[in-house]
């Protein structure tokens, strides 16, 4: 961008009417699609503005940690799509891919916001590990909070068999998974959070940042927040500093906007799935 394309987007901030006409608190409408991967556990496709993604999720049986004997896990995988963005040609896209990974991680380990002791089996021997993975098909700003809302709305729609122990033979537990196709277990996903990202420019945060406000931007604030209010985690993105006023700040637009996106996210989804088979198809075409 020229300095005077900058600054152009500057002063937009500072007068609080932006290039596409949002003040500095407006989130872009967003459009998603839950169950588009018909062999795995729960998907979502999702698109804000031009940001694309796509996440699946695969739940199998494998053997709890030892530090957490009665709970299943989540794992987190992203993958940038090398036609994504030019910047993501060759391996480009590696350290933003682990960023990602590492900030979602972060977000979920708290306990109170994902329950995970209903994916355990049996304590110590087997529980159910959710491989979550994420692949950004396209970008155009706002990335971070674009994947963990598709991430949620992936929980959201999983789907999980249900499994009994039928006997147990030389000490072995046996397990049998239901034979009924209708037969799960849901997720609660009321507590999960979402990532709310505040981009610096000049004096004032903006929210869902277009990738022109990003390239003005002089740092970002990641803000983990749940649907009750509370933050699970924060991280300084850029190359930029925020004082600790302007972090406080920061954080505190950061929960009343996640409050509202969580609340028009699962009322999003809920209408979705009230639709049952009446649900139109769409997937990429």
């Amino acid at each position: 961008m020229s300095e005077s394309e900058k600054t152009f987007v500057l002063h937009g901030v500072e007068q609080n009417f932006r290039v596409d006409g949002r003040s500095r608190s407006d989130v872009r409408p967003i459009v998603l699609e839950t169950d588009v991967v018909s062999h795995a556990s729960g998907s979502c496709h999702l698109r804000l503005a031009n940001t694309d993604i796509l996440v699946g999720i695969k739940a199998e049986l494998e053997k709890p940690l030892p530090n957490h004997p009665d709970r299943g896990r989540i794992e987190f995988s992203v993958d940038c799509s090398a036609n994504a963005t030019p910047a993501f040609e060759g391996r480009g896209g590696d350290d933003l891919a682990a960023d990602i990974s590492r900030i979602l991680s972060s977000s979920y380990e708290c306990p109170d916001v994902l329950n995970l002791e209903p994916l355990c089996i049996l304590p110590g021997k087997h529980c159910w590990i959710l491989y979550v993975d994420i692949l950004v098909l396209e970008v155009g700003g706002n990335l971070y909070d674009a994947v963990s809302m598709a991430v949620k709305s992936a929980l959201y729609s999983t789907k999980i068999p249900v499994v009994s122990v039928t006997a147990i033979d030389g000490g072995e537990p046996e397990l049998e998974l239901s034979s009924d196709p209708f037969s799960h277990t849901r997720l609660k996903v009321d507590k999960a959070p979402l990532l709310v990202t505040m981009v610096r420019i000049g004096n004032y945060c903006v929210v869902d940042s277009t990738p022109e406000e990003e390239g003005c931007g002089s740092a970002s604030l990641l803000v983990a927040v749940t649907p009750a209010g509370k933050i699970t985690t924060t991280k300084k993105v850029g190359g930029g500093a925020f004082q600790i006023t302007s972090i406080k700040s920061a954080e505190q637009q950061a929960v009343k906007i996640g409050q509202l996106v969580n609340a028009k996210l699962m009322e999003k989804l809920k209408q979705e799935e009230n639709l049952g088979a009446t649900k139109q198809k769409i997937g990429f075409l």
